[in-house]
């Protein structure tokens, strides 16, 4: 770990995976194709099965029959290989809060454990909404799913947000914890199981190019940018309860930021890699007061308009959205994180719905030269610092900026490039991100999962901005365009620095667009 190609890995043991929401649409769109795509690898063991726990699909033939059509219209699974995984599938019918449908599962099981020769070993995966967490592992507990027996393992993975502040992430990891050992618990967040994401590690660790001058005395500041163009496309329930913050910013970001800035793990493997992240995120101080919230960060919420003409209803008047909802769907902070690494380097992030352009992208920018010995530039493209750029998705690349000189007489310069494009380097397109953490959870490396200590200390930090927004009326909502780059308080937050937010120009963002 991480790892260049998947199939290089063995196959996991046996085990049988239970998919706690089976017919919803995490499981459709990613979860069976992931599984799939594992099979495909050869990364699946021989000794496997899936079980679908949902409310009304009682038969195995129903359940194989909804995921395959979702798989072809979806995922574009190949028929062939549709057909051999959905041998593997088996439904277990009943409600959450019955005891009764943990009694059958756990009938189901046993069964599968003499006819598949599973091992005892499963895998919960509570693809659920958020609210059902601890009853399931609750009654997986009450049920005694959770023993483990005769040197088999019961694991429990569990889908975000991990909570609504640091108070509701405290009292859900004590309800886990009071079932489930921590080496048990595997809280996702899917962003770790990309591979450009967990490239920055190899980048960053296994050269020495940059990273002597991974410090304050040459990075002027960091930008992390994850922009939608879409809107919350129906969502709108689960969004009045979430926002841009809780969606997106203290998850997904807050972790490329742990990321970019961790110093060198003594392992890869186990804790060595959790311990450094969670060494950033505890040095980053959460604000102390709404005025220093304020000082420091920006929401918006979209109008009607347009992204690529196409039409976007205003957020307000979205399905099950109120019509003076105060949710943010941008959200931005300037922190920083004080260590001896990275004093007075100032760490912008962002995160919006219906912006210009999709894209989760870091923006590395370093200090210019203490002389400028060639002027300001006379190019058509003003040269500006020396960046270093992760384009995460749709886009895979690492592209550096620097200063060269425009061919003919005269001493004039222009910004220069150097692309790397990820899919040269990675040929198969197929995965998804799921692969990489449900195969991990299989063979037990936790990793890329969430410890207890991690998810409370990135609550430390968003929970006061959420309080001091809540406790003011956000009145010039909404407050940015579809198709823009956001609120323009966003902009003030960089421009009082003396910074902007940087972006690609035209041709460079068409191209990302049209990789949606």
């Amino acid at each position: 770990m991480p790892r260049r190609k998947m199939a290089n890995e063995p196959a996991a043991g046996p085990c049988t995976v239970v998919i706690f929401g089976a017919s919803g649409d995490l499981t459709k769109r990613l979860l069976v194709p992931a599984l799939c795509h594992l099979q495909s690898f050869r990364l699946l063991p021989r000794n496997f099965a899936m079980v679908g726990v949902a409310r009304s699909i009682t038969k195995d033939a129903s359940l194989r029959a909804e995921l395959g059509k979702a798989a072809r219209e979806l995922s574009e699974i190949p028929v062939a290989d549709w057909k051999k995984f959905q041998r593997n599938i088996f439904s277990c019918a009943g409600d959450f809060d019955d005891p009764e449908t943990f009694r059958r599962l756990s009938d189901l099981l046993a069964r599968l454990e003499k006819e598949r020769g599973t091992a005892g070993n499963v895998l919960f995966y509570l693809a659920t909404p958020a609210n059902a967490f601890a009853p399931v592992v609750e009654a997986l507990g009450k049920a005694g799913l959770l023993q483990e027996e005769k040197g088999g393992w019961r694991r429990v993975i569990v889908e975000k947000p991990f909570g609504r502040d640091l108070a509701s992430a405290k009292e859900l990891n004590r309800q886990l914890s009071a079932v489930l050992r921590e080496d048990q618990t595997y809280r996702i967040d899917h962003y770790l199981g990309k591979e450009t994401v967990q490239n920055l590690l190899v980048f960053r660790f296994g050269n020495a190019l940059f990273e002597p001058a991974w410090n304050r005395n040459y990075i002027d500041n960091i930008q992390i940018t994850l922009a939608e163009t879409l809107g919350v496309e129906g969502r709108g329930k689960f969004y009045e309860t979430a926002g841009a913050l809780r969606d997106v910013l203290e998850n997904h970001v807050f972790v490329l930021l742990a990321l970019i800035a961790m110093e060198p793990p003594t392992s890869l493997q186990g804790d060595g890699l959790r311990n450094e992240m969670g060494k950033v995120l505890a040095a980053i101080h959460p604000f102390r007061n709404s005025k220093a919230v304020f000082a420091h960060s920006a929401r918006g919420q979209y109008r009607a308009g347009k992204v690529d003409g196409k039409k976007i209803a205003a957020y307000r008047a979205e399905k099950n959205v109120a019509r003076d909802s105060e949710v943010e769907t941008f959200a931005a902070l300037r922190l920083e994180v004080d260590n001896w690494r990275w004093a007075g380097v100032p760490f912008y992030l962002r995160t919006g719905k219906a912006l210009a352009q999709r894209a989760t992208r870091i923006v590395v920018e370093f200090k210019t030269t203490p002389l400028m010995l060639f002027g300001c530039g006379e190019g058509p493209v003003p040269p500006g610092p020396n960046r270093l750029i992760f384009d995460i998705q749709p886009q895979q690349a690492i592209t550096v900026h620097f200063r060269g000189k425009t061919p003919g007489a005269g001493m004039h310069t222009e910004r220069v490039t150097m692309d790397f494009d990820y899919r040269e380097f990675q040929k198969d397109p197929r995965a998804n991100g799921y692969e990489t953490l449900i195969y991990d959870a299989m063979i037990g490396d936790n990793t890329l999962f969430h410890r207890t200590d991690l998810v409370e200390t990135a609550w430390r930090i968003a929970t006061p901005v959420l309080k001091a927004w809540a406790a003011k009326t956000p009145r010039e909502f909404p407050n940015y365009a579809p198709g823009s780059e956001g609120p323009a308080s966003a902009d003030k937050l960089l421009l009082r620095d003396g910074h902007r937010w940087w972006t690609p120009g035209p041709q460079r963002a068409r191209a990302a667009r049209g990789s949606e």
